[in-house]
């Protein structure tokens, strides 16, 4: 038997980052990944694995002045993430690990590699491919992502019970 995994691409607004665990400052460890809802507001969708001592310099400048008008800003309030999903909240995958994140101004994007979305968020990590300075960030909206109709149990049950 062979698993095959469907592979869709999109593009990210990267608003964020989380310090890689041998500690801050060494390396980056993941990009929070964000997209446009039809409201226009971003949205947190997931994370990508980076691995990257390269990466901090990089994403250096974007650090600076990124909560001033960052749309996550209420997020960095420890008693807000009591009560919506969001990057840095606890939750049943976690298991206590630091989920504390670096807010990023808004403006870079990058094509990530998905297997499936669950709702409004992915459902496994996105691995990241490449930067995108030819897309602008406003374009990184749920639109472009791949809509895969569910099957309905109901209709497979039904097939079944016609057969026998």
């Amino acid at each position: 038997m062979l698993k095959v995994n469907h592979e869709r691409e999109c593009d990210c607004v990267v608003a964020g980052f989380r310090w890689h665990k041998n500690g801050e400052g060494t390396a980056v460890g993941s990009l929070l990944l964000s997209l446009h809802d039809d409201a226009r507001a971003l949205q947190h969708v997931g994370v990508a694995s980076a691995n990257g001592e390269e990466l901090v310099s990089f994403l250096a400048p974007y650090r600076k002045g990124a909560l001033d008008d960052h749309p996550w800003k209420e997020w960095a309030k420890a008693d807000a993430q009591a009560s919506r999903r969001m990057p840095g909240a606890k939750s049943r995958w976690s298991g206590g690990k630091d989920l504390s994140w670096e807010p990023l101004r808004p403006e870079l994007v990058a094509e990530v590699a998905y297997d499936h979305m669950q709702g409004t968020r992915f459902r496994h990590i996105a691995h990241f491919r490449r930067w995108r300075p030819d897309k602008r960030p406003r374009d990184c909206t749920y639109e472009q992502l791949e809509v895969v109709a569910p099957h309905e149990l109901a209709v497979i049950f039904e097939e079944t019970a016609r057969r026998t």
